[in-house]
């Protein structure tokens, strides 16, 4: 667009915020200018400083295909097709779940439980995450200690796909991380870079919706269903988990385990039950129970 034809990226975004409104997005201000700064090149949070600026025929264009899918339910991070965790900007997309701030804590206390067993140990401590998805919680880890050796599982090779691109991404901040595809521990099978009682810590993200439980149609109809609902119940997987984690971590090694707050006294329970040494709830941000955190003491 140039000339008298001209139109601002200002008055693009208040007509996208228009449309995303009638489709009965919430924040549809907020989204249209995250859409529009995703199409124009403008820096994020620039928008107020270039909002004069003309848009251009191909990015309007861009624009209105973007709009148009998040104005049929489509979740917002898929349109952009990244989303910020932590210190990274992953890519993501309808093969992985999109990465949660709930999910940043769980980061943030395996990352806790690791310095505290480490001490002033400058080893490589061995860190698994199991069912990985976009790579979040193993690529967060790598990034953020460096020592640490991460193994990433998935049992589906196109969100393993998806996190080899997200470890292609960080560079060199990545070089200890190992991707293998498997469901759970059998993954392990087939890499050397897991030993019986050599794990420091296992962190994951497993699904733990109960089949019962009502989603929102934008998480629903978009988001990978094998990674949000285990079964019946919604803990089949987290009993596994806690279960099987007892031959692979190390004495005193660490399992952090993200739940749902109604799961989380239960799962404790069942971890001091199964011969774990101590176990305890962890919250979220929100002060919400949100992950069991279990010591192994070893056989």
């Amino acid at each position: 667009m140039t000339g008298e034809d001209a139109v601002s990226w200002g008055e693009i975004a208040r007509q996208a915020a228009q449309r995303l409104e009638r489709a009965g997005v919430d924040n549809a201000e907020r989204e249209a200018r995250w859409l529009v700064e995703e199409v124009s090149g403008i820096t994020p949070g620039g928008f107020d400083a270039e909002a004069d600026t003309p848009a251009t025929t191909t990015a309007v264009a861009r624009l209105d295909r973007l709009v148009e899918r998040r104005c049929g339910g489509e979740p917002l991070q898929y349109v952009l097709g990244h989303w910020p965790f932590r210190t990274l900007d992953l890519m993501v997309d309808s093969r992985v779940l999109i990465p949660r701030p709930e999910t940043e804590e769980v980061v943030e206390r395996a990352l806790a439980e690791l310095d505290a067993l480490l001490g002033g140990d400058r080893r490589s401590a061995v860190v698994v995450d199991l069912g990985t998805g976009s790579g979040a919680i193993a690529l967060s880890i790598a990034c953020e200690r460096l020592a640490a050796r991460v193994v990433a599982t998935d049992v589906s090779p196109d969100a393993l796909a998806v996190a080899a691109a997200n470890l292609a991404g960080v560079g060199m901040a990545g070089h200890g991380v190992t991707l293998v595809e498997g469901s759970w521990f059998e993954a392990f099978e087939s890499t050397a870079a897991v030993t019986p009682g050599g794990v420091d810590i296992i962190v994951t993200n497993p699904p733990y919706v109960s089949a019962d439980d009502p989603l929102p149609p934008e998480v629903a109809d978009h988001e990978p269903h094998g990674a949000l609902v285990p079964g019946p119940v919604g803990t089949e997987d987290l009993v596994a988990i806690i279960d099987g984690a007892r031959g692979w971590l190390a004495a005193g090694g660490v399992l952090v385990a993200e739940c749902a707050p109604t799961q989380a006294r239960d799962l404790v329970e069942y971890a001091l039950a199964a011969g774990y040494r101590r176990a305890e709830v962890g919250v979220d941000l929100a002060g919400r129970d949100r992950m069991v955190v279990a010591w192994w003491a070893g056989e």
